[in-house]
């Protein structure tokens, strides 16, 4: 019986420690990883975050780049990491449901294996032109371009990224054909569209904003279902006439399958009060993202709603990466 008794009682205080454990959590520092290079849009994301994300949890966090294959390599280390709530991915929408339409052997499955957090931001695109255009809308863009079938290319950030992929959607929601002219990268690709070289291109609003506040490019309309205030004069895509266009990024963090749900409660809870901020939301739309929380379970079924959406993009696109 005093046997019985002694199992009873250091079963009891097992439970008692795993229980404490996990309450405690977390009792180290949390690495975030982000599978682009520093300096980048998801970087200035992160540091916006995790600075009052720190404050909350209590923990340093600590930001890892693992760029490489469109963010693939740091998706795929998160996804073998320990389930724990210490290593965390920051995600965008290229690496949570484009890249698996877009390369061939891609090292990870979002669905399976991670588990979503908090969904933390949408980030609206512009649709630009060169000001060489004779266009002042989009609807006159969309007359001109269709009286010139194939004679107007769009410029991209490079092959599958959203760059490229919003562009196919448009031209498939007007039925315009226009030649898609791939750059490394957003930077020589509006070079081009100031210069004329190509005639259209769909970036994000911080860039976007900025050029066409100068009169370099001009934004015609953004895609978002709504104005943005950074460009709060130019109309969404809907208003000027396309019905139901409304395609939007996202920024989001994940956690490896199998974390604990308290674990996923605990930082989904934080990320909830660090987006409450007036000062953190007012520094995201200057960044030219909208503050858009979402728990774990609304960001996961999000991102089952959005993966073949945007399988069906690439698809059009006819992009493919190996």
């Amino acid at each position: 019986m005093n046997i019985a008794r002694k199992g009873i009682a250091a079963a009891l205080l097992g439970l008692a420690a795993s229980a404490g454990a996990l309450a405690a959590f977390p009792d180290k520092p949390i690495k975030v990883v982000i599978g682009f290079p520093a300096g980048g849009p998801l970087d200035q994301h992160a540091r916006l975050l995790t600075d009052r994300l720190q404050a909350v949890l209590g923990q340093p966090i600590v930001i890892d780049y693992k760029p490489g294959a469109g963010g693939s390599v740091g998706a795929e280390s998160v996804a073998k990491s320990a389930p724990d709530g210490y290593t965390l991915m920051l995600a965008n929408t290229g690496v949570a449901v484009i890249n698996g339409a877009l390369y061939t052997k891609l090292p990870y499955d979002t669905l399976r294996d991670f588990t979503p957090i908090a969904r933390t931001a949408m980030q609206p695109l512009a649709l630009l032109v060169t000001p060489k255009l004779p266009v002042t809308d989009l609807r006159q863009f969309v007359d001109y371009a269709r009286s010139r079938p194939g004679q107007l290319n769009y410029g991209s950030a490079g092959n599958g990224g959203i760059s490229h992929l919003v562009p196919e959607m448009f031209k498939s929601a007007t039925g315009l054909f226009m030649v898609h002219i791939p750059y490394r990268g957003s930077a020589p690709a509006f070079t081009d569209l100031m210069g004329g070289q190509v005639q259209f291109m769909a970036e994000s609003i911080p860039q976007a904003a900025n050029y066409h506040k100068q009169g370099k490019v001009r934004a015609l309309a953004v895609t978002s279902a709504t104005r943005n205030p950074a460009l709060p004069d130019v109309p969404t895509v809907i208003e000027s006439g396309i019905k139901g266009f409304e395609v939007v990024g996202f920024y989001g963090f994940l956690a490896p399958a199998g974390t604990p749900k308290d674990v996923i409660a605990k930082l989904s809870d934080a990320f909830r009060t660090v987006l409450t901020s007036p000062e953190v939301r007012e520094r995201m739309v200057s960044q030219g993202a909208d503050p858009a929380f979402l728990g774990s379970d609304d960001f996961a079924r999000f991102l089952v709603a959005e993966t073949p959406r945007w399988a069906k993009a690439v698809k059009a696109s006819g992009a493919k990466m190996d």
